[in-house]
């Protein structure tokens, strides 16, 4: 994979702040960018006159894997979904199937703009060994539970100890990084989550956590504790700063404060919340009212069905619509931000699709119809490299990925 200075001529541009330019730009390595004079030294001069330069989408809760799971036990609850099609194949789970599942889901997201993931899955040094080889970034966090797993097969001290190997040999590479994932408050003890909380402030990694995704979750913990999940965490020293909190679909106004308080990411995931029907969604309004830093997600394969951050910004931007009442609610540009905070790289898209069109004056209508309609991702830039580039992506090879993943599927689900 090459890197260096791109050039993109004349092309239209969108940066975080939603305003659409034209004209010939530089695309630095570091994420900064500047009007090109034509003369530069650069390593690529790319057409955009068909093309619509973004920052890339940023997906901030996966189980990456999970894959293996996509459109198995379709139309069941939550629970009785997880219970009869998820646990019962997750006991013959290897690194091996882990790999080509993660392999496949890094190819799904670079040829839908997705540069990062923050993931919760078994295996993590297998995760962030395939996020590096695939040029993403991301946080490979390995899921921390008391009851035993394929990764930890003692339960969560093991789990423990070995994220404490994994976190202090030091991190994958300068864009793959670990961090822990403490599953939920169901399933980790009060020191198990202490545990891993210390462990996270010793050794400055990122914590992971499912918060209040059902209703049942909720009910289930103030009846134990006396206080809801974020509460509860609160009360007992759980939260480091950046903690990133999957779901929030039933929090209370004083718990968005407690997160707010603590700088921890709230991760919207719209698209598995209602395809499993979980009832509670995510208050956009109320959260950002409360200064919660809020990201978005797609959760898993096995629940969504799609790893596309579009279609996630998407039905974002619809269900807060439609729950509040509000249709200025998450407009394209808000929508658009929300789906790629805190990217650094690049992402270039298809005008002449015919779903992008029309474009609009000053192509005014070009990322509502990016958000709302689509197109094709052509070229994919992390830090100065290549990994997709016309359409077709070149730190995997998606072909043999799709076949991997079939291969495995076969073999995983024979072990039933």
């Amino acid at each position: 994979m090459d890197g260096g200075v791109r050039r993109v001529t004349g092309t239209r541009l969108v940066d975080h702040d939603g305003a659409v330019q034209h004209g010939d730009f530089l695309l630095h390595p570091d994420g900064s960018y500047c009007a090109s004079n034509g003369d530069e030294d650069v390593a690529e001069t790319i057409d955009g006159t068909m093309r619509l330069v973004t920052r890339s989408l940023q997906n901030w809760h996966t189980h990456l894997a999970m894959i293996l799971n996509r459109s198995m036990g379709e139309g069941l609850p939550l629970m009785e979904w997880l219970e009869t099609s998820v646990f019962p194949v997750e006991k013959g789970l290897t690194a091996e199937f882990v790999e080509a599942g993660t392999r496949a889901a890094a190819a799904e997201m670079i040829a839908t703009g997705t540069t990062f993931a923050c993931d919760m899955y078994y295996h993590p040094d297998v995760v962030a060994g395939v996020l590096v080889e695939a040029g993403m970034r991301g946080v490979a966090c390995g899921p921390i539970t008391d009851f035993p797993t394929p990764s930890y097969p003692s339960g969560g001290a093991e789990a423990l100890q070995k994220m404490g190997g994994l976190l202090r040999g030091g991190v994958p590479s300068d864009r793959v990084e670990y961090g822990i994932g403490t599953h939920a408050v169901y399933t980790c003890s009060e020191e198990t989550l202490l545990k891993a909380a210390e462990m996270a402030s010793e050794l400055g990694c990122r914590l992971h956590i499912h918060t209040s995704e059902t209703r049942k979750e909720v009910a289930d913990c103030h009846a134990e504790h006396g206080m809801y999940p974020v509460e509860y965490l609160d009360s007992i020293g759980y939260f480091q700063e950046g903690t990133v909190c999957a779901h929030c679909g039933w929090v209370t106004k004083k718990e968005m404060r407690i997160l707010a308080g603590h700088e921890a990411h709230a991760v919207h995931c719209p698209n598995s919340n209602q395809k499993l029907a979980c009832g509670g969604t995510m208050s956009y309004p109320a959260m950002r009212e409360a200064g919660v830093d809020i990201r978005l997600g797609t959760d898993g394969a096995a629940s969504n069905n799609s790893l596309d951050m579009r279609a996630e910004a998407k039905v974002a931007s619809l269900i807060q619509r439609h729950d509040h009442w509000d249709a200025r609610i998450l407009n394209p540009v808000e929508t658009w931000q929300l789906a790629t905070k805190g990217s650094i790289d690049w992402v270039t898209w298809d005008l002449d699709d015919i779903r992008m069109r029309p474009w609009g004056r000053d192509g005014r209508r070009l990322l509502a119809n990016l958000i709302y309609s689509g197109t094709r991702c052509l070229d994919v830039l992390v830090g100065g490299q290549a990994i997709r580039r016309d359409g077709v992506t070149v730190s995997i090879d998606e072909s043999r990925a799709g076949s991997d993943l079939e291969d495995a599927v076969s073999e995983y689900y024979s072990k039933i």
